[in-house]
């Protein structure tokens, strides 16, 4: 194996350990405050809005495939709709969840059916809840589209695989004068959604949503974890510009 080989092994060895490590400390002793992130404030404000006037949310998990790398934003959605689920449950008008991927929807109706199971709602779970709107990136919007025009909607919260389709998507949010928040692990999307949506999600803000949602201590952790990447990566970097600039670069492995 080649040297790059072995660093990147070496570095998501490392992640995993940070992320047991951090995990296993963040049970016995108070969590260290987040940076915030008004999208998720605001989104707790229009989720507790939503159930006192009786509208819906929708959650949207993209179009990313199971099997492909695009799904770790698409499991990022279906904890947050996990976690989303349990302050909605009281909500005249529970959530609907949209997929543009055969295999996305049948994970989106498993998650909101072990939701209302865990709250001891399974009564109230409709398979219509989980839809697939579309397998094609505009077949997909346009089906969404047509949810938040026909179901009285008032938030949106998109997380998961999407691309420039996605402009119609916040074009019919906006047109209900509906809270969208978005965020995709695609860089066609997010330029979108940047230039678009009322409140986007960049880069690692996507994977961020389990941490600020509370929907778990791995999630935190995971935080924590990239954090400490973050500042061996910037050292690094520094480091070999003191190299360079000393004349000592030819130390550096390369390879």
């Amino acid at each position: 194996m080649t040297i790059t080989s072995l660093s990147g092994l070496g570095i998501v060895a490392l992640f995993l350990l940070l992320m047991l490590l951090f995990a296993f400390t963040g049970q016995k002793k108070s969590r260290l405050p987040l940076r915030p992130i008004p999208a998720f404030k605001r989104l707790w404000r229009t989720i507790g809005l939503a159930v006192e006037d009786g509208t819906r949310l929708h959650l949207s998990v993209g179009r990313g495939a199971v099997n492909a790398p695009e799904s770790a934003s698409a499991f990022v959605g279906l904890r947050m709709v996990q976690r989303i689920m349990r302050t909605v449950s009281i909500s005249d008008r529970h959530p609907i969840v949209t997929s543009g991927d055969g295999a996305l929807n049948i994970l989106s109706r498993d998650t909101l059916q072990a939701s209302y199971k865990a709250m001891g709602q399974a009564g109230q779970y409709r398979p219509s809840a989980g839809r697939l709107t579309g397998p094609t990136p505009f077949s997909f919007a346009s089906g969404v589209m047509s949810v938040i025009a026909d179901e009285e909607v008032s938030a949106n919260v998109l997380i998961g695989h999407f691309g420039p389709e996605v402009a119609l998507i916040l074009e019919a949010g906006d047109r209900k004068n509906n809270l969208t928040l978005a965020g995709s692990d695609h860089l066609p999307g997010q330029a979108v959604l940047y230039a678009a949506a009322q409140e986007p999600l960049i880069g690692e803000e996507v994977y961020a949503g389990g941490a600020y949602l509370q929907a778990g201590n791995a999630h935190t952790a995971s935080l924590q974890a990239q954090d400490v990447l973050r500042w061996l990566v910037i050292l690094v970097i520094l480091g070999g510009a003191v190299l360079h600039f000393l004349g000592l670069g030819n130390l550096i492995p390369i390879g």
